[in-house]
Formats: structure tokens, sequence, C-alpha cells
């Protein structure tokens, strides 16, 4: 039966990364991603100050509750979309003059509702080019904190970045969010943070974070669970088998919810106290499914989607288009291309079989999630290839080889 290691989780790792620079002591985390997007993280916090010690298999962060170790710092944030999130947010509450850039990618990518907030709370904040984007500069001098009012329906990691901050700030904070997107994600920042110390309240739509700072600790980092979609997916299309041990019923990640999508599709799925197993039937039946909270996980089932037996409709995935890429738009390229009927509207995709699909070329508009995807639907279509294979590095270095294996073995 192939067991399958899957690395570290890219939102645990950066969550825990910023809780461990806040916090008060030395933090070892345990089996971290290491990807682009983390290792981005990591130096980033380098050029603040922190201090970030490295192994193999754990990660040490000397934390700092007064902020950032030097009083100015250029940070470069790559593609990273919590390091271009949370970094910011994280040196607002030091003192200094810190400016952010990102990739071309990340510049693209939507931050106002974030920026917003933080100036509603007395951040000296500025845009430097286009309003609500990166490059910025922060001249932090401390948050107070108090009460703030966001808008979350675009990106879950706006709210994660304030409720980080919260016990950072003089007196803690209450935000009330009018909209959010991708809940289980907001539930592993409110157990991450109670891990360092520190309980999130939560009243109608507010969320209300004490102050008083985070507590060091050991932490281990689940596999990550948008990645294991791409080998269960392997294995309900192929009929074959596989385990990912680590994520289990008391896995921190919703995503893991994507099994329940292959379920209902017909998958055998097995979920343990410390490991997951699905198997293919033989069988993927078509489906309506909204994928608000997982829509990580929505071109995973848009790859595997043209080899049901009727058509699959994804529903409430709007915020999919301001990712690395318009995914559901590259999504349904993509399926068109190798001659797969797919229709569109503004927050869903329908995707109907027919014929056999035909390989082609991807083009993956440099978003690693495209990829990974893809290489499910290769499984099932010869010639299959990518204009950017080399864009996994963000979350998966290792993608390409471990999938090739499991292909082997499946």
């Amino acid at each position: 039966m192939p067991v399958v290691d899957i690395p570290g989780s890219k939102s645990i790792t950066a969550r825990a990364l910023f809780l461990a620079a806040a916090a008060d002591g030395v933090t070892t985390l345990v089996r971290p991603l290491r990807s682009d997007d983390t290792e981005g993280f990591a130096e980033g916090l380098t050029r603040l100050g922190y201090r970030v010690g490295r192994t193999p298999d754990s990660w040490q962060v000397d934390g700092r509750p007064q902020g950032p170790a030097v009083a100015e710092a250029d940070v470069y944030c790559r593609d990273g979309a919590t390091t271009a999130r949370f970094l910011p947010t994280l040196a607002a509450a030091g003192h200094g003059t810190y400016r952010f850039d990102a990739s071309e990618q990340m510049r693209r990518r939507p931050l106002l509702p974030l920026t917003r907030a933080l100036r509603e709370l007395g951040v000296d904040l500025r845009h430097e080019d286009r309003e609500g984007h990166h490059p910025l500069t922060v001249h932090a001098s401390g948050v107070a904190g108090g009460e703030v009012t966001l808008d979350a329906g675009q990106s879950s990691q706006y709210l994660t970045a304030l409720l980080l901050l919260g016990p950072l700030t003089e007196k803690g904070l209450r935000v009330h969010v009018t909209d959010l997107v991708s809940v289980p994600y907001v539930e592993i920042t409110i157990a991450m943070m109670r891990a360092f110390g520190v309980e999130v309240v939560r009243e109608g739509k507010d969320f209300v974070v004490p102050p008083g700072g985070y507590r060091a600790t050991t932490y281990p980092i689940e596999p990550d669970a948008s990645t294991s979609s791409y080998f269960f997916a392997a294995a309900a299309l192929t009929g074959g088998e596989v385990t990912v041990p680590g994520l289990g019923e008391g896995a921190l990640q919703g995503d893991l919810g994507f099994v329940d999508v292959l379920r209902r599709m017909g998958a055998d799925v097995e979920i343990g106290a410390d490991r997951t197993t699905v198997r293919g039937t033989g069988t993927l039946r078509g489906l309506t499914v909204n994928m608000r909270d997982i829509s990580d996980t929505m071109p995973t089932l848009a790859a595997l989607a043209p080899f049901a037996d009727g058509p699959v409709r994804i529903e409430d995935v709007a915020n999919t288009r301001v990712k690395e890429c318009d995914r559901l738009e590259a999504c349904a390229e993509n399926l068109r291309a190798m001659g797969v009927r797919v229709e569109t509207g503004p927050d869903w995709i329908e995707i109907h079989p027919g014929a056999a699909p035909t390989g082609t070329e991807i083009k993956t508009y440099g978003d690693h999630r495209i990829v990974m995807s893809f290489a499910v639907t290769g499984l099932r279509v010869p010639g299959i290839s990518f204009d950017d294979p080399g864009c996994v590095r963000k979350t998966f270095p290792g993608f390409h080889e471990e999938f090739a294996a499991l292909r082997a073995r499946l």
C-alpha cells in the first residue's frame, strides 16, 4: 500500500514562524516545510533581525515580543502571500522603518483590506506604487489595539494577520468581520495561537484577542493537506490506494475535507487518528459541490472532473480568481485545450465528461497548484507537459519525483 510522505503544511509553517518570532523565548518548529515560500518567510525574519537557526528536521526561532531587532530593513517577500501579508503586520508592532516588496506575481495580489485595517489601528503604512499592493513601507511605533472592521471576503489571511497581531498590541484587539472566506484557515490560526498561550474569543462576527503576548513552545508541523489532495485524487482516479500519515481526525487543516468530496464521488475514504487512506473504486460520480472553505483544492477537483460519469460543478470559489493566478480561468483554459467542455461564471466552473481528453502543454501561469493538479490528469492522459514545471518549488520542491514514484506504484 503506497504510503506518501507529504512535506509540512505551508500555512501552518508560516503561522508558526510568526508566532515563534513574536513569542517570549526560543521556539522549536519540528518538520517545518522547506520550500520557496517558507524559506522566503524565514529569510524575511532574519532581515528584520530575528535569529532563526536551522537543522534538517527543525528550525529554532529566538522570539522578540518587542518586535524586530533592527531599526531599518528591506524585506523581499518573493511569491509568498503569507510572507507578504504577515511580515508587515509583525513589523508594525515594533519600532523602526521597514520596507517590503515582492515578486511581480505577488505585487498583483491584493492587500488593501489588511492595510486599511492596520491604518485604522494607527499604523503609518504607505504603498509606494499602487494603493493596496506591494511595495509598501511601515513606519512602526507599536500598535495600541482597539476595535477595527475588516472585509475578509477575498482572503482569510487578512483576518489571520490581525489575529496574530492582537496579543502584541497594548490593549488587545476586537476585529469585526463583515465577510469571510476560507473559514478553516482561521480555525488553524486560532488553534495555533492557543498552543502559544493565547485564547481568541469569538462573539458573533467579532473576534476578540487579549493583550499579553505569546509563550515559546515546541511545535510539530503537520503534513500539508492541500498538497495531499493530489495524491488522494491520484488514488481515486487510478483505482489505487494512498495513505498519508500524520493527517487524521485531529488535523488542523480544513483542506483535508477534500477527501469528503472524493467520498461523494465514489472513493473509499478512511480517516484514522493519525492517518488518512483513500482507495479508488473504479467509480467517479459527477457532483455539485460548494468549495468556498476548501478553495485551494478546487484545481485538484477540476483536473479530476473530466473522468467523472456526469458533470462536476464547483461553486462559490470567486476567491480563486485572486490567487497566484486566476485559477478558475486557468483550469477552464487548460481543460478546453484538452478538448473538455467547460462553462464558467463569476464564482463557479462546470466541467462535462465527453470524449477522452487529449495531451497538451499546460499553461501554468507560474502557479504551483495548476502544475500539481494537472499532474493528476496526466495519470490518464498521455502527452501532458508544463510550460513551467519548476514553479512547484513554492510549496513542494520534490513534487515531480514523489509523484512519479507514486505513479510507478499505482
